[in-house]
């Protein structure tokens, strides 16, 4: 069976009346700005396409890393609207050629969220609670279960989810491999799972709950800092880390990394980098492998949220 293409100026409208009509929503993308969606029903299937974007194929692949020098201010970047009515920020603008996508997300008025059961053909992906909660339910993991300040899951790659309800002003970090994937929709798995099957393997991977009040923090490889890993190295086999970082004692710190994705949000407090760059609350910033370095005037509320991979990369503290 063919796809009828359709260029529509309104995605969200175009699948509303698709969906009148008995169509039901099969595949979007990306999330964070949608402009693919493809439908099926009474025997037709449907892609529609939004007006000026290109017609892509469904995502296939991992672009190779362009990495960069990058910092997303809270104050600069634009809001839009993306899957489910979610409103996404930026945090990672050349999106290191189309490896990875890091996203800050809210919903501003909270209560039920008209999601669905769906899954990501992604590589990695983390949720991170940044403000407010939210209720949420995996395949395999048992009952619906709430996010609080500072929790965190790891989504392996395809398993089945879905986001039921937020408190005001919820507001999550979300970082992903490749940035341009497809949330496919399970039209037949009702959730919760009537079994639990929470060592369950995912492309090598397994689901983590990190629960803050359960944070445990030892010194960080960077010096003046204490670090608590979330749990993602060991579940990821190595592909990734990620840790809150703390100031303990810090001073000034010029170093370089080996690693292919060196990620950090402010949580709270602020740094500065490289002498020029005051950074605060939500913003965020990526070193490519290599590059010096500097951070200095950390305030001592500092926290981030600092994302690699692999999991653990080296670190060498060089003069300057």
């Amino acid at each position: 069976m063919t796809d009828e293409v359709l260029f529509c100026p309104d995605l969200d409208r175009a699948i509303a009346l698709f969906s009148r009509l008995g169509l039901r929503l099969d595949t979007i993308f990306p999330a964070d700005d949608p402009t693919v969606a493809a439908l099926s029903g009474h025997g037709a299937r449907v892609r529609l396409v939004r007006a000026g974007a290109t017609d892509l194929a469904d995502p296939d692949g991992i672009p190779a890393v362009q990495p960069s020098f990058t910092i997303a201010r809270a104050g600069d970047s634009a809001w839009r609207t993306g899957r489910a009515g979610m409103q996404y920020r930026d945090l990672l603008p050349d999106r290191q050629g189309g490896r990875y996508i890091a996203s800050h997300i809210r919903i501003p008025e909270g209560g039920p969220v008209p999601d669905y059961v769906h899954f990501h053909v992604v590589q990695f992906q983390i949720i991170y609670c940044y403000r407010g909660w939210v209720r949420v339910v995996y395949d395999g993991q048992g009952e619906p279960f709430v996010m609080q300040v500072g929790d965190c899951v790891l989504q392996p790659p395809r398993i089945r989810h879905r986001v039921l309800e937020a408190s005001p002003g919820l507001e999550v970090l979300e970082l992903g491999m490749p940035a341009i994937h497809a949330t496919h929709v399970d039209h037949d798995l009702a959730l919760p799972s009537p079994t639990l099957d929470r060592d369950r393997d995912f492309d090598g991977q397994r689901f983590v709950r990190f629960l803050a009040a359960s944070a445990q923090f030892a010194p960080a490889p960077l010096p003046g800092f204490d670090a608590c890993e979330l749990g993602i190295a060991a579940a990821t086999r190595g592909l990734a880390g990620v840790s809150v970082l703390r100031a303990r004692d810090p001073a000034r710190i010029a170093l370089r990394h080996d690693a292919e994705l060196w990620f950090h949000v402010v949580l709270r407090g602020e740094l500065t980098l490289d002498d020029q760059h005051r950074l605060g609350a939500a913003d965020a910033f990526t070193i490519p492998a290599g590059r010096p370095v500097t951070w200095s005037h950390a305030s001592p509320d500092l926290e981030l949220l600092q994302v690699t991979l692999p999991a653990r990369p080296s670190l060498d503290r060089i003069a300057g």
